[in-house]
């Protein structure tokens, strides 16, 4: 049985027709091909974008969703999360949808379920969906030639499972991935070149992804306010300027820490056009594991 916990789990090939199948659902307002189907969403971690978005992916393929609110679920009566999913699984999904903090729960599971699992978020290191999304949108903007195409991910990466997925995923397309970041926001790793500053780097690329400064995850207090973060990280106008370059966000969007309210609604700006595209993508991506295609 195929799941989704990381991108490395589906070829390229696989991943190639999943766009073509989300290029034809965001021509569709609804589709009929998982009617009868049952997907559980069960976020252990809060989420807007991405439970909604698979909320609605499932909904326009004519699956029913049950979505747990796990706060009030038997977890909170004392019962292990392992057993929890294991009890979902035994009234006979279709796919179980997880987020979870634990960057290796989902692996622990798929030995013990009956249906796909399909990784909403991991701790700090994956968020595979999300990836699939940038990369779909990115090839949207330039016609499926991404060859050789640069992308600075910019901000909190050490603790952004957007940048732990886009970073192996992208470059399996041909694309060349650096960071941008303050030292102690930056990877232990010489694998990726990383800069200090947005002026050392903006010249050379063709996308910047920027992030969310994530301070729930660190035990330390590395600024003194977002604001002093934002000096030297935001994206404006100003470092911006005319430049050929496409702007993209996981969210949710910090305004005038991550992004300037002045680049958002710049034309360059791909936030909402990742939104939309989000649904598109995770409705392929239903459509695959669930119908076993």
């Amino acid at each position: 049985m195929q799941h989704l916990i990381t991108t490395s789990d589906f070829t390229k090939e696989e991943i190639l027709k999943i766009f073509d199948d989300a290029k034809i659902f965001l021509d569709m307002e609804s589709s009929q091909v998982l009617k009868g189907k049952v997907i559980v969403n069960l976020f252990f971690e809060n989420s807007t974008r991405t439970r909604s978005a698979f909320e609605m992916a499932a909904k326009r393929l004519g699956a029913q969703v049950i979505s747990l609110d796990v706060g009030t679920s038997s977890t909170s009566k004392g019962e292990t999360i392992f057993d929890t999913v294991m009890n979902i699984n035994a009234m006979g999904p279709d796919a179980i949808v997880i987020r979870h903090s634990d960057c290796n729960f989902h692996r622990t599971l798929v030995d013990y379920v009956n249906c796909p699992i399909i990784n909403a978020g991991a701790g700090k290191t994956a968020h595979p969906t999300q990836a699939l999304l940038d990369l779909f949108t990115i090839r949207e903007h330039f016609n499926g030639e991404v060859e050789g195409k640069k992308v600075a991910i910019i901000g909190d990466v050490k603790s952004s499972r957007v940048a732990g997925s886009n970073k192996k995923l992208l470059p399996r397309f041909g694309m060349e991935v650096c960071f941008v970041a303050p030292d102690c926001f930056k990877y232990e790793t010489d694998e990726f070149k990383q800069y200090n500053k947005i002026s050392d780097v903006i010249d050379e690329v063709d996308v910047v992804m920027s992030l969310r400064t994530q301070l729930e995850r660190h035990n330390e207090v590395y600024f003194q306010s977002l604001n002093e973060y934002a000096v030297d990280y935001c994206i404006t106008k100003e470092n911006m300027q005319d430049r050929d370059i496409i702007l993209l966000h996981p969210g949710p969007v910090n305004r005038n820490v991550d992004i300037s309210d002045e680049m958002l609604l710049d034309p360059r700006s791909k936030v909402l056009e990742q939104v939309r595209n989000g649904v598109a993508v995770r409705m392929a991506v239903l459509k695959k594991l669930v119908l076993k295609q």
